[in-house]
């Protein structure tokens, strides 16, 4: 007889789990806002920057005074301390004086009648030798000739040519300074009537006095008074010269040398400046000294 056995017990079925509680709604928008700052946090700091910027911009607009409205005072006042405070350069006629006066010569003659009496004039050193380029009329029958340089430094001078027919003479001192400056000879052919005319001398015995004005004309021929010798090609000029000026250079704008003043024109018997000058040009002058025509 078969033995009958009770069927296996079966295992319990699987009981389902738990499910966990739902997250309330704050830890929800919580994590997105999480999210979110995560994703964009770039661009909040770039916009947190352009804020900041903003908000101090319109502050310091806020607290920043009005700006004031210029009048046609305000800039009169603004002009005149911009002209005051410009230097003016200097003017042309001061510029051929610094060029000039190291070269200008101081000349004392005195007579061999009159040992008392002496005639002054003015000279030009013209080259590195020290010849002076003046006129004759100053030293004519002179027995003692002093020349008085730039320097202040004197010396002893004797005449080494002469033109009597021109009133030039050249005259070599016996010593010369250590800074000697030599003149620069210009050329009186390119002179125009109305071009400046610079001359300085010592007129009246005023040391290193300038004058300014114009070429009033070329070719010009003067017959002196005292000794009837007529000068012949002579420039005309009205910048004042006087007793004193005689033998000075006539100066061009550049600083140069284009004649030697020889005379005055005055109707009366009084040696002194009336507006008409006269020079002999600078290259019949240099002649003296056998230097070729220009």
């Amino acid at each position: 007889m078969r033995q009958r056995f009770p069927p296996p017990a079966q295992p319990p079925p699987p009981q389902p789990e738990a499910k966990p509680p739902a997250p309330s709604r704050l830890k929800v928008w919580r994590e997105r806002a999480t999210r979110l700052y995560q994703r964009s946090r770039g661009v909040l700091l770039v916009g947190s920057f352009f804020l900041i910027a903003l908000v101090t911009t319109v502050l310091y607009d806020a607290t920043k005074p009005p700006p004031q409205r210029l009048t046609q005072r305000d800039i009169n006042a603004a002009v005149a301390r911009a002209m005051a405070s410009a230097t003016p350069p200097p003017a042309l006629a001061s510029l051929i004086y610094d060029v000039i006066e190291p070269s200008l010569v101081r000349i004392e003659a005195q007579t061999a009648k009159d040992d008392k009496k002496v005639s002054t004039g003015t000279g030009t050193v013209i080259d590195d030798e020290g010849h002076i380029l003046s006129s004759l009329h100053i030293v004519d029958k002179a027995t003692k000739i002093v020349v008085t340089f730039y320097d202040g430094s004197e010396s002893a001078a004797e005449i080494v040519a002469q033109q009597p027919e021109n009133d030039i003479v050249v005259l070599q001192p016996y010593e010369l300074p250590d800074n000697l400056v030599p003149a620069t000879l210009g050329s009186p052919g390119m002179l125009r009537v109305g071009d400046e005319a610079i001359v300085v001398g010592h007129p009246f015995g005023i040391t290193n006095s300038l004058s300014a004005g114009v070429i009033s004309g070329l070719h010009r021929n003067f017959k002196s008074p005292k000794t009837g010798a007529t000068l012949r090609d002579l420039i005309q000029f009205d910048a004042a010269a006087n007793p004193g000026n005689s033998g000075g250079p006539l100066l061009n704008r550049y600083g140069e040398v284009v004649g030697v003043v020889t005379a005055l024109l005055n109707p009366t018997e009084q040696e002194v400046f009336i507006g008409i000058g006269f020079a002999v040009p600078i290259e019949t002058a240099a002649a003296a000294m056998g230097s070729p025509p220009y």
